[in-house]
């Protein structure tokens, strides 16, 4: 029987389409599960999405629609980017699918009944993005200490956990499991700024929103999403609440405990403190491991539309394939330190290592392999230094990749197999295929060359298809091989003398950096316009400074009548009026007006508007005025028209 592997990432919150940062976690977890099959193991691969929250309730009442609603769209959207990443993962769960809801209220009961939950009244400080409570100490300058935004203060009737029971017992697992918590700096944060310094309960329901799992024994109040999000890692793999661990399906006993739960550095403490407690209070075993991976920030900064360097996943691919995107995360992401994505950066590694090295490397030994053996594989006679040292450098690179996978350091993994792929070019110059095809002599040489050429990089597609998938089948197909698994690396005779390879094709075609940086510039002003305009969309907008107040007698006096403009023309030597010949039905009037900015004269004859007829006449750039137009506006002056039918000289009130 296969040795058992369950990877999780966080569940995604369903309150929009996740950036490149967030997206990076699922094309980690997947190249680690991809990983571990290919080491044999019977891997169970689960992600989803968080549905429950006031956040979510919030963004669906602006939205005009039901909550419900709101997050089946943004999951169908998660669902779709996972997709097209390539992200193969083995269950895909919802916190708004029944079953998993009815657990969630059996465990909330649970917890009540056995004592770990009681009621009472909480008041502090609250940051709806990140579902979050803090203390006066936590938040000492009313910003949420995990997110920099504002904090609200929350008062609110609440059921607590009571987390300082379970305390010591967590401090005692994480002093003799020294892996449970990965990297060891976030072990130190958790420990000392948490555990240390003393557990206090923990809110797990609310009252002021309704957009949860209601309370099963309390309808006014619905369970905390924490409390909900977290158990999602249980119930897909079939949890019953009701029954004990022993108790329990053959599937679930299978994968649990998980082997590492994959998650982003922001939510460590709920998933390293609150998570085994929840299920030390279930009395079933903690996660083997959690694995708290950094950022990636645009440069120096985080990600944010208003600056414009809001980077997706998937308008990414469309720019550099889905395997470029792949390969940038997973080799840009250092193990504990943030990771940076700019533009340039992306361009240079997807130029220099999948054009350069890998995609040059492939077709021209396959090239070269048609021209000189009609694309069948020839037998290798002999060996000389260069072809050990090829070799040595491909046995080192499947150590690296498995030392490194193993402890979850994926930039390293990466980064010894294209180092392998250098050498490989290295050896295409040190043997010269070219000038050994010159002489009949060399024949057996530049076969042995060319076997050597082509195992190597079967050997690199092999080790990469956790990593680019796509990329690596399509070498693989291309080499005409079978052998396809991590066994087939403990050798080097993989390649088969007298099959036959197929035509090379251009993996990766190269990209001019300053047309495409042109093209992201365009895109990045596209996007800070949009969200100008959103925020001008939903900005309320001030009340103007406006006049003194006046009495409706006053406004009597200003008399307003309907007039049809007859004629129009500039003025000369003035920008911004218009001369206008009106018509009242009881007399003419000559008017003029500023409005030359934004009306053409031809776009103003034949107009009914309204006119302000008892101003005293004034004089503009020599021409007299008997009157005004009214128009709205300071920015953008817009006139009053009124409709064609509206008779002339008539009173407007």
């Amino acid at each position: 029987m296969s040795e058992k592997f369950y990877v999780t990432t966080a569940i995604a919150y369903a309150s929009k389409k996740p950036h490149f940062g967030n997206t990076y976690e699922a094309i980690m977890t997947d190249a680690v599960a991809r990983y571990q099959r290919a080491c044999g193991k019977d891997v169970f691969f689960c992600t989803g999405t968080d549905e429950h929250g006031q956040k979510i309730e919030d963004l669906a009442k602006e939205a005009g629609i039901t909550p419900k609603v709101y997050v089946d769209g943004v999951a169908g959207e998660i669902r779709k980017l996972w997709d097209d990443m390539d992200v193969k993962y083995d269950y895909f769960i919802r916190t708004t699918d029944d079953y998993h809801e009815s657990a969630v209220q059996k465990i909330f009961k649970r917890f009540y009944e056995q004592g770990d939950i009681y009621k009472s009244e909480y008041e502090g400080w609250y940051c709806t993005p990140c579902e979050s409570f803090f203390t006066n100490t936590q938040a000492a300058d009313g910003k949420c200490p995990d997110c920099g935004r504002d904090l609200t203060q929350a008062k609110e009737e609440a059921y607590f956990f009571k987390m300082s029971k379970y305390a010591d017992r967590l401090m005692k697992h994480i002093d003799e499991n020294p892996d449970f918590i990965q990297p060891e700096l976030r072990k130190k944060e958790m420990v000392n700024n948490f555990l240390k310094a003393g557990l206090q309960d923990l809110c797990v329901s609310r009252t002021s929103f309704t957009w949860g799992i209601p309370v099963p024994f309390d309808s006014k109040h619905v369970t905390y999403v924490w409390l909900d999000a977290l158990t999602n890692y249980i119930t897909a793999i079939g949890y019953d609440p009701d029954k004990t661990y022993e108790e329990q399906s053959a599937h679930f006993k299978k994968y649990w405990p998980a082997d590492v739960h994959v998650i982003g550095k922001d939510i460590l403490r709920f998933h390293t403190i609150y998570w085994p407690i929840f299920l030390m209070a279930l009395d079933i075993p903690l996660p083997k491991k959690v694995f708290g991976h950094p950022w990636f920030n645009f440069g120096m900064d985080k990600m944010s539309k208003s600056r414009g360097n809001v980077i997706y996943a998937d308008k990414l691919a469309e720019h550099f394939g889905v395997d470029g995107v792949r390969y940038y995360a997973l080799s840009e992401m250092p193990f504990a330190s943030d990771g940076s994505i700019t533009y340039e950066a992306v361009i240079k590694r997807y130029n220099m290592d999948l054009v350069n090295n890998l995609g040059n490397l492939v077709k021209r030994t396959l090239d070269m392999e048609k021209k000189y053996f009609g694309k069948i594989v020839p037998t290798p006679a002999g060996e000389e230094g260069t072809d050990a040292e090829l070799k040595a450098a491909c046995k080192k690179a499947y150590e690296s990749l498995r030392t490194s996978m193993d402890d979850y350091h994926v930039a390293d993994a990466l980064e010894s197999i294209f180092e392998m792929l250098s050498r490989a070019n290295k050896y295409i110059d040190e043997t010269t295929p070219w000038s050994l095809a010159k002489d009949e002599a060399n024949k057996a040489r530049l076969g042995t060359v060319m076997y050597n050429l082509m195992e190597a990089i079967r050997q690199g597609a092999v080790m990469l298809a956790p990593f680019i998938p796509a990329t690596a089948e399509e070498i693989l197909n291309e080499l005409g091989t079978d052998k396809r698994d991590f066994a087939s690396l403990e050798g080097f005779d993989g390649m088969v003398a007298g099959a036959e390879v197929g035509d090379s094709k251009v993996l990766f075609a190269r990209v001019d950096e300053a047309k495409k940086l042109a093209e992201f510039e365009a895109e990045r002003q596209a996007m800070i316009a949009a969200a100008e305009a959103e925020a001008k969309a939903n900005a309320i907008p001030e009340k103007p400074e406006g006049c003194a107040l006046i009495g409706i007698e006053d406004f009597m006096n200003v008399e307003l009548r309907s007039a049809k403009i007859l004629e129009c023309e500039k003025v000369p030597k003035a920008k911004k009026l218009l001369k206008l010949k009106v018509d009242l039905g009881y007399e003419q009037r000559q008017v003029v007006s500023g409005i030359a900015k934004w009306y053409a004269p031809e776009d103003l004859i034949g107009k009914r508007v309204i006119l302000v007829t008892n101003l005293r006449p004034a004089t503009l750039c020599g021409i007299e005025s008997n009157g005004m137009i009214l128009a709205s506006g300071e920015e953008t002056v817009r006139v009053v028209f009124l409709d064609p039918n509206t008779p002339l000289g008539e009173r407007i009130h």
